[in-house]
């Protein structure tokens, strides 16, 4: 017989997610410091050049999935239906380095709006699983 052992430390199951990141004002600090870092940060450039000239809707679209994602509202999905993630990102060329760079981006933005760092690492490899799959070029 197998054991799946857990590879992070446990954390409180009665609150979703959202609730755990402050509800929808939480949320939105985390995303807004997500698209701020790759604003100003050079190590996101080529995340950043994926784009296009303005992060505004981006940052709405990611602010209504996450809510849902994680528990709250399902703002994203009362808006445009099935979020349908990979097929909604094929127009854009996604590869390792802006899954890597998407992860990272993230990771900061949960690490500066002050997530417990038992959150943040459940997280960042939920979300790297994520990104992987959104992969649709090599590089």
């Amino acid at each position: 017989m197998s054991r799946v052992q857990p590879i992070f430390e446990p954390y409180d199951t009665s609150r979703s997610l959202y609730e755990h990141l402050g509800g929808e004002a939480g949320v939105r600090a985390i995303v807004d410091r997500f698209y701020d870092l790759m604003e100003l940060e050079e190590d996101f450039s080529e995340l950043r050049a994926v784009h296009g000239p303005s992060l505004d809707e981006a940052r709405d679209k990611l602010f209504w999935f996450l809510s849902g994602y994680f528990g709250g509202p399902d703002l994203y999905i009362s808006r445009f239906g099935h979020p349908r993630l990979r097929a909604r990102h094929l127009p854009f060329p996604i590869g390792t380095v802006e899954r890597d760079q998407w992860v990272a981006c993230m990771g900061r933005a949960l690490v500066d709006e002050q997530v417990p760092a038992p959150l943040v690492d459940r997280l960042v490899h939920t979300f790297f699983g994520v990104a992987d799959w959104m992969r649709n070029r090599e590089g």
